[in-house]
């Protein structure tokens, strides 16, 4: 009779073993996304105030002013590491391209926005923050799907298969100017051609 409980004591140890994994885990992903929307929210409200202050003052908000150097030196003297320039940078440029902190998403982490930022152009910024959020994205694979021009491909293929569908209704002469119009592959002509 010993010999049949053990299996079973075997088992229900292992389900309580999955059970309390499963709760730590979900604590974990809870405290992240807590613990992130707040940093993100921050960092937005520091690069509001770097925005407000360049405006009071006058003072350009060029990346080469004194201005970051001496922000970066004060706040590493009171605050300790974690202020570099680049992240002040970064933390003005979050505030200027998402002028509403609503906008950002707690599913992203700060190192995903830095990457983000990179992108200078509005629209591929966009289909990278959305394609992160729709895929999961790691801060590594949104990396690589910039570096493999993702953007640029989508909106090649948008455009091809535009075309075909066009060309099959027998509106191929008639259209192209409305497939052309498409802001994805104005946007990919503007990078291949840009106009100084």
């Amino acid at each position: 009779m010993n010999l049949e409980r053990k299996p079973n004591l075997e088992l229900e140890y292992t389900l309580l073993l999955s059970s309390v994994g499963s709760l730590l885990e979900r604590a974990r992903r809870e405290v992240f996304i807590q613990v992130n929307g707040v940093l993100l929210e921050t960092y937005w409200e520091i690069g509001k105030k770097i925005v407000q202050y360049e405006q009071q003052s006058k003072e350009k908000g060029g990346y080469g002013t004194k201005l970051f150097e001496t922000l970066v030196k004060d706040l590493r003297e009171k605050y300790g590491r974690g202020f570099s320039r680049s992240n002040i940078i970064y933390m003005r440029l979050l505030y200027l391209k998402y002028p509403k902190s609503q906008t950002l998403s707690d599913r992203l982490s700060w190192s995903h926005y830095v990457e983000l930022l990179m992108v200078e152009n509005d629209v591929e910024r966009s289909f990278y923050e959305k394609e992160c959020l729709k895929e999961h994205w790691s801060v590594r694979e949104l990396k690589r799907q910039k570096g493999s021009a993702l953007f640029e491909r989508s909106a090649l293929s948008k455009n091809k298969q535009e075309i075909l569908t066009l060309s099959k209704k027998g509106h191929l002469i008639e259209r192209v100017e409305d497939a052309i119009k498409d802001p994805y592959i104005l946007e990919f002509f503007r990078k291949i051609f840009p106009t100084n």
